[in-house]
């Protein structure tokens, strides 16, 4: 990277440190990107060696915010502080009597485990790497060969200036980039999908609640960088496209407000489970890019499946 930016980066982490830990009440509406990293990196080794995990309310009773923390960390473990927060899009910085959070039976290390997504898309079988965002849940899965590797967060644009729906495929990427809209918002890990809309993939403050952008999709920052390096770009050659990047399906309504990952049933919590197209070509193309590629396809002219 280069160092300049790599300082750049490094003061906006310090900032957003100063903004988290000095001034709760400004910043209790964002997650801790700093302290979400390590969680997101770790994964096990055998996806079907995953545990089936279960749900349960917990229901805030002290009137204290300091002490229905300090309750509910003695429930939970404060180790497992990070994963309540990104299941409940909640930093558990402003517990109200009554607030009713939502708990698993188990804590396991490997996100996958609490995966909106199934952990196996069979149409996907065929596709080296696949990216799904889900904008009824807020959400991302990234596939190889059909098998999930990982999940998280995201924000959408909001309803005045909505993400697509449709496929897509990765086109360019930079590691820094200054909004076109506002030159004050600077972006990191950023993964273009849409060339004529300008529309991106990439960091940014992640508040707790739904829909938030412009029309790019806003990742926690690990997840931000993992895709950024994991991921391919398109080829070009004299200027054309002769290979598109890594498949982006953007599926499902739009919210307004703050998503749940979860169906509230009288007894307990289910985890919603987000219903995939059978084949990732079943969703209409978003942009000629991908109309002319389906051409291609349909014409038997091309060696590649992306």
């Amino acid at each position: 990277m280069n160092v300049c930016i790599k300082q750049k980066y490094s003061f906006i982490f310090l900032i957003g440190y100063l903004l988290v830990f000095s001034f709760p009440l400004f910043a209790q509406d964002y997650m801790n990107q700093t302290a979400l990293s390590e969680l997101l990196a770790q994964r096990a080794h055998d996806l079907d060696a995953l545990p089936t995990i279960h749900y349960r309310y917990y229901i805030i009773k002290e009137t204290s915010r300091l002490r229905a923390r300090l309750r509910l960390y003695q429930r939970i473990g404060r180790e497992n502080k990070l994963l309540i927060q990104l299941l409940n899009r909640n930093t558990l910085e402003d517990l109200q009597p009554g607030d009713t959070l939502v708990i698993p039976d188990q804590f396991v290390s490997d996100l996958r485990a609490y995966s909106p997504f199934p952990h196996y898309y069979p149409g996907a079988r065929e596709f080296y790497k696949l990216v799904v965002i889900d904008k009824s849940l807020q959400a991302f899965a990234a596939y190889e060969y059909g098998q999930l590797v990982r999940w998280g967060i995201v924000n959408t644009g909001v309803i005045s200036n909505r993400t697509p729906n449709g496929r897509f495929n990765f086109n360019w990427k930079t590691e820094y980039k200054r909004s076109s809209l506002n030159p004050d918002w600077e972006m990191y890990w950023v993964f273009n999908f849409h060339e004529k809309r300008g529309l991106h993939i990439h960091q940014y403050a992640m508040p707790t609640g739904g829909p938030a952008s412009h029309g790019c999709v806003r990742l926690l920052d690990a997840d931000a960088e993992w895709l950024y390096h994991w991921a391919d770009t398109w080829t070009r050659k004299n200027g054309r496209i002769i290979k598109p990047g890594t498949t982006l399906l953007i599926i499902g309504e739009d919210i307004q407000g703050k998503p749940s990952l979860f169906d509230y049933k009288p007894a307990y919590p289910v985890l919603k489970q987000i219903s995939l197209p059978a084949h990732p070509y079943d969703v209409p193309p978003g942009t000629d890019q991908q109309r002319y590629f389906d051409k291609l396809r349909a014409a038997g002219k091309l060696s590649f499946i992306r």
